[in-house]
């Protein structure tokens, strides 16, 4: 192989490096195991207006050019009805109502953090820590890190550029790689580091090592080629596109894993059915069927969660667009999820209910709903749960 074919293997499959462990072995996931993925939606995505609450009349009242038309078979652009009290976002009608209708999804309204900072940075790091509100812990130890170190036969893996703080902590590597067809994507040291170990020795050792050399994996000649190939097409960067290869990994070899979606703080403009919201959650649904249909009947052993780190606020704002909130919607998807349902603790959405007059509260803590997700999918016992999510009061919604 030479270094222009290595190239190419590298950033149009990413998945020769993707199977292979630090040790350069296969993963070998016993068959049928469980299989869990996160997807982390960064910058607080408004919940109301994908999962709507479309008989409150404080909804319509608080969102003048937002809000969502109530369920109408005539209209194509209202929402589509889920039950007496909830209706969902048309733009995912062909993606994410099919799974509710075979009820594998589930959503979890007045979710979220004790965490009231509204900061993005702040509330992403405690979600992803997985520690009590103040705890003096490790600031550096993920819960899918410590999750990971209970497990056997789980081979952990996070599909993005930088290890999460999710997967820190864990004692040991955890491999990292984006399955975005970025053409600008290159391997950083720590990954070139880690490929180079795995080739040494192999007939591969000098490819691999002249490939990692360049400061970028694709060259411009390669670029053209892949847009040619592609025919005047997008690139392949649409989340449908990431979560195909993600699913080809997770099918074969991996069991935990970790992706995340960015753009979704909504702050001007945001739309209803149209604009960058909808977008967003159109890409979102398509990436998730996608991702299911990929893997076939091993979607019937995967469970995936869908959440951000807060809501947005109730009421739009004067440049139509939503500003950090608090409460959020937490979605549950997979094979064997006892979905079609809206579950968890809930209230009347009414301006009375709110949080500080501008918010979703939260009922049903994140750590308390993982927890209880965690001991259905592998068993765990109350004292590894507390490992994974100290001082938390795991909650079985019998979602599995």
């Amino acid at each position: 192989m030479n270094r222009r074919q290595f190239l190419l293997a590298a950033a149009g499959t990413c998945a020769a490096a993707a199977t292979l462990s630090f040790s350069g072995r296969l993963f070998a996931a016993p068959a049928g195991s469980p299989r869990f993925l996160l997807v982390f939606l960064r910058g607080g995505y408004d919940c109301n207006n994908l999962l709507v609450p479309c008989t409150s009349d404080f909804y319509y009242a608080s969102r003048p050019t937002l809000a969502i038309a109530k369920p109408d078979a005539s209209n194509p652009d209202s929402a589509v009805g889920l039950d007496a009290d909830w209706g969902l976002n048309p733009v995912v009608r062909d993606t994410l109502l099919p799974l509710w209708q075979k009820k594998q999804l589930a959503f979890i309204p007045f979710a979220g953090t004790d965490d009231l900072s509204r900061s993005h940075f702040e509330t992403q790091d405690h979600i992803e820590r997985g520690q009590p509100q103040g705890h003096a812990g490790d600031y550096r130890s993920g819960f899918l890190a410590r999750l990971s170190g209970l497990l056997t036969g789980v081979p952990p893996i996070a599909f993005t550029n930088n290890l999460p703080l999710s997967f820190q902590g864990a004692g040991r590597d955890i491999p990292n790689i984006s399955l975005k067809v970025d053409p600008k994507a290159h391997f950083d040291p720590r990954q070139a580091a880690i490929l180079s170990g795995m080739y040494a020795g192999t007939p591969l050792a000098q490819a691999s090592a002249d490939g990692l050399t360049l400061p970028r994996t694709i060259s411009a000649d390669l670029r053209d080629e892949m847009l040619a190939a592609s025919r005047g097409a997008p690139g392949a960067r649409s989340f449908a596109a990431e979560t195909r290869r993600i699913a080809t990994l997770m099918r074969e070899q991996y069991r935990l894993g970790f992706v995340d979606v960015g753009g979704w703080d909504t702050h001007v403009n945001q739309g209803s059915t149209q604009g960058d919201l909808a977008n967003n959650l159109k890409n979102l649904g398509e990436g998730l069927a996608a991702y299911a249909d990929t893997l076939g009947d091993a979607w019937h052993d995967t469970t995936v969660v869908v959440l951000s780190e807060f809501g947005r606020t109730f009421r739009e704002n004067g440049d139509r667009g939503t500003d950090h909130g608090h409460g959020t919607v937490h979605w549950v998807l997979g094979g064997r999820v006892a979905g079609g349902r809206i579950v968890g603790e809930q209230l009347a959405v009414n301006r009375q209910n709110l949080l500080q007059d501008r918010d979703y509260r939260v009922l049903n803590d994140c750590r308390d709903v993982l927890g209880g997700l965690f001991a259905r999918l592998w068993g765990l016992s109350v004292n590894q749960l507390q490992t994974v999510f100290p001082q938390a009061r795991p909650h079985d919604l019998r979602l599995l």
